[in-house]
């Protein structure tokens, strides 16, 4: 029990220098702002901010944020291009001019601790140096440190939001939980408009410098920040501000949808230009569709990242099909061979992918309409018939109502089914497997032989769904979205807990117990 007593105690006295601390450092900070002849303080402060302790930094950069914002308020700090400290002392500035430039250079190196505090393992510490130096944007929006030319009328700290980025961005940590924090400032459109423009800005040089080779870390860093920004809907919405422009606010680019649009656009341009991780092509792909290409102002501009995608294959090259196909029906887009690859796409492996219900769900929506030729139609059929052979159940009550609701959409394709035959015909199945052109494999001089083999089945329901093909199909189709989240295990546990039979007779007389005294059994054995 010793050494919990002195734990107790030393934790008792670090409560009690921390409030210490924190008296003291608030203390500084209202000397500082009541009297210059304290400004000296400020170093005191400073010091804290790179304490070791959590408490200590966060304590600090509070105290920074009061003191600084009031001075920026106030207009205390030097304006315009800042001459050096020496260059201060000993150059013809009067006593005011030499405390601004004084307490510019403590504020440039508080904004510099702050940033380096973005890379600090404790999240608390992050978390307050990003609230800081985000109040710090906001003041000094309103009163900025350069001078502006009468051209340059709009007040923003560029520079700082930045270098704000340019941290999030890690290369080295995983700032997921920061960015989330960060997201909360995303909301206000100045702030969201210029964070685009920096996320472009620092993406093209970290992978130019990296000679466009995978980084994880820093991509996925990226990745957060990016997926998080909503644009409008409409330019009416676009009224939260962080710096409010006194003269011409409806001409600043910030207050322009078409300028976010036109920004939003270049920043997922340059992103999805590099090669990415693979995880990382599938977050991108699942997203595309609804929160990226309604918001770009030429959705057409992501045809080459969609292609590139296609080209990892597997379930990847299903949801660049995905956006492909929005690109070919809602914004008219002319791209061939898209029902070749989507084709070639179907493998055993579709099967067991994780994705597989996403797969047939958007399969069925491309093989939707009534006007595509007879042939691409049979040899999606005949693919899916061949490759039920070696399926799952699970899978083959997937595809079996599949290929029915082809050949409902294409009565032309029931040629599949009611072949006439005679003695003399070849028993080869004149259909190619190999090939990748639907157009050459030879579908429609074919038959859907494998349904009628999957009617011995040894599962009951897969065997009952291929009988339905010796009836006539009825006119409507069958809904495959009841299926295709079905796993093997529902599958099972919906067999077991079928309906008890009644209990079946085995002999006239119902036993009573094991060994009756007199029987056969009774006679030669025991339970002694």
């Amino acid at each position: 029990m010793a050494p919990a007593k002195k734990r107790n105690v030393s934790s008792g006295k670090t409560e009690e220098s921390v409030k210490r601390a924190k008296i003291n450092i608030n203390s500084k900070v209202e000397s500082i702002l009541e009297s210059k002849k304290h400004a000296n303080d400020v170093f005191d402060i400073l010091e804290f901010l790179q304490s070791e302790k959590e408490k200590d930094v966060v304590s600090a950069a509070n105290a920074c944020s009061k003191l600084f914002c009031s001075l920026l308020e106030r207009k205390d700090l030097f304006m315009g291009k800042l001459p050096g400290e020496e260059e201060a002392l000993s150059g013809g500035y009067s006593a005011e001019e030499k405390y601004s430039i004084f307490m510019r250079h403590r504020y440039n190196s508080c904004v510099e601790m702050l940033l380096e505090h973005l890379s600090h393992k404790l999240h608390g510490v992050k978390e307050s140096a990003l609230c800081c130096l985000m109040k710090f944007a906001a003041v000094e929006g309103q009163h900025p440190l350069e001078d502006l030319d009468w051209s340059e009328h709009y007040s923003f700290p560029r520079e700082l939001i930045q270098a704000v980025v340019d941290s999030l961005m890690s290369k080295t940590t995983d700032n997921s939980l920061l960015i989330s924090r960060f997201q909360e400032f995303l909301e206000m459109e100045d702030v969201r408009y210029y964070v685009m423009s920096s996320i472009r800005e620092n993406v093209g040089k970290v992978m130019d410098k990296n000679k466009g080779a995978v980084a994880p870390i820093y991509q996925n860093n990226v990745f957060t920040l990016i997926s998080n920004i909503i644009i409008p809907s409409q330019e009416s919405e676009l009224t939260n501000f962080m710096v409010k422009q006194e003269a011409k606010h409806e001409d600043w680019k910030a207050a322009k949808l078409g300028e976010h649009k036109r920004v939003f656009e270049r920043m997922w341009l340059g992103f999805l230009k590099y090669k990415l991780p693979i995880n990382m092509y599938k977050k991108v792909l699942v997203i595309l569709h609804d929160s990226i290409l309604p918001h770009m102002s030429k959705p057409t501009l992501m045809i080459d990242f969609l292609t590139a995608a296609y080209e990892v294959g597997g379930a990847i090259s299903l949801l660049a099909l995905n956006g492909l196909f929005v690109l070919i029906h809602q914004h008219n887009l002319d791209y061939p061979d898209f029902y070749k690859k989507l084709y070639n796409l179907l493998e055993p492996s579709v099967f067991h992918v994780k994705y597989r219900a996403r797969f047939f769900h958007l399969a069925n929506l491309f093989l939707s309409s009534s006007h595509l030729p007879v042939y691409l139609v049979a040899a999606f059929a005949k693919r899916l018939a061949r490759l039920a052979l070696t399926a799952p159940p699970t899978a083959l009550l997937i595809v079996l109502p599949f290929i029915y609701n082809l050949i409902r959409r294409h009565p032309s394709c029931r040629v599949l089914i009611h072949k006439p035959s005679t003695e003399d015909e070849p028993l080869e199945d004149p259909y190619i497997m190999d090939e990748e052109d639907p157009a050459q494999c030879r579908a429609l001089e074919s038959s859907l032989w494998e349904i009628k083999t999957l009617q011995k089945h040894y599962h009951p329901d897969v065997s009952k769904a291929a009988i339905l093909i010796n009836t006539p199909l009825s006119e409507q189709e069958d809904d495959i979205s009841e299926v295709l989240e079905i796993t093997t295990y529902e599958l099972m546990e919906r067999d077991l807990n079928q309906a008890k039979t009644k209990s079946i007779p085995l002999e006239f007389e119902t036993a009573t117990q094991l060994l009756k005294v007199g029987g056969v059994l009774g006679q030669h054995f025991c339970l002694d």
